[in-house]
């Protein structure tokens, strides 16, 4: 199964930019107005997020993100046949505050959320650096698509931590320096044991590892905001957040990225991720 996914998704990735976004058409079309994948979630989300904005705006937006969604689909399936320089074109990045944490001997984590897209911004960063690359990732329960995308995301040399081992996949790396990509805007499983704070109108949780292991072993915390420019083309920005985080009280790194998140979805809300059922718990008070 994964070698006929793989052919398939190869003689797919082949394909010129104007035609896949030409397939991207179609299956917005198929998605949004046929099949209505997840319509009731995002428009509830959106709405959540965004009280002010009149029926029809709230409408606008989801065709917006839906779009942006199957140019995401698309995208990433090229990535297995886009050369270096193909995606240098059309990914824009400064690097050089990791160049200057690499030359200090300093680790670094990257904090970001699903804004698309982080596929293309992973392998972008990969190549562009000194520092062995690790990036968290969830496995998928299908053991051909998670081969899959495994294949994607280590295709110019990155680690894949799973994140339900990270504990014991990371201990290799503990005394070396590293550079770790962290969705930082996952829904957690375990409410109770995480940080709440409000994010898009309503107390919402995050989870608190990524601050504690930055403040454990003292790893600078950048935040990236990837924004698009133009359809097949992003530009990504990097801040250097917290370079001491163990000198920082608790919560304060992870209320940081939310507000930083936060501002940031106001400012392009169609390349955030809306179809996921953020909210599923209710804050205990």
């Amino acid at each position: 199964m994964y070698y006929l996914l793989l052919a398939f998704c190869y003689s797919f990735s082949i394909l010129p930019f104007p035609v896949l976004y030409f397939i991207s058409d179609i299956l917005y079309v198929l998605v949004y107005h046929v099949f209505g994948y997840r319509k009731k979630v995002v428009l509830a989300n959106l709405r959540q997020a965004f009280p002010e904005k009149t029926d029809q705006e709230i409408r606008l937006l989801a065709k917006k993100y839906y779009r942006n969604l199957t140019d995401m689909m698309v995208e990433t399936i090229k990535l297995l046949t886009m050369s270096k320089k193909q995606l240098q074109k059309r990914f824009i990045c400064d690097l050089s505050v990791l160049h200057e944490l690499y030359a200090k001997g300093k680790s670094c984590q990257l904090h970001l959320g699903h804004n698309f897209n982080w596929e293309w911004a992973n392998l972008f960063c990969m190549q562009g650096v000194n520092f062995p690359f690790l990036v968290v990732y969830m496995p998928l329960s299908s053991k051909p698509a998670d081969r899959m995308f495994r294949h994607f995301r280590e295709k110019f040399g990155s680690t894949l931590i799973p994140a339900n081992d990270m504990a014991n996949s990371m201990k290799p790396w503990m005394e070396k320096q590293y550079l770790i990509a962290l969705v930082a805007d996952q829904n957690p499983g375990n409410p109770r044991s995480c940080l709440w704070f409000p994010f898009l109108n309503k107390m919402t949780p995050f989870y608190k590892g990524p601050e504690m292991a930055a403040k454990r072993n003292n790893i600078p915390v950048v935040f990236v905001d990837i924004r698009k420019v133009k359809r097949g083309y992003y530009k990504a920005q990097l801040t250097l957040r917290f370079e001491e985080p163990q000198n920082e009280p608790p919560g304060k790194i992870t209320e940081a990225f939310v507000q930083y998140l936060e501002k940031n979805i106001h400012e392009q809300p169609e390349v955030w991720v809306w179809s996921h059922r953020r909210w599923k718990h209710e804050y205990p008070g």
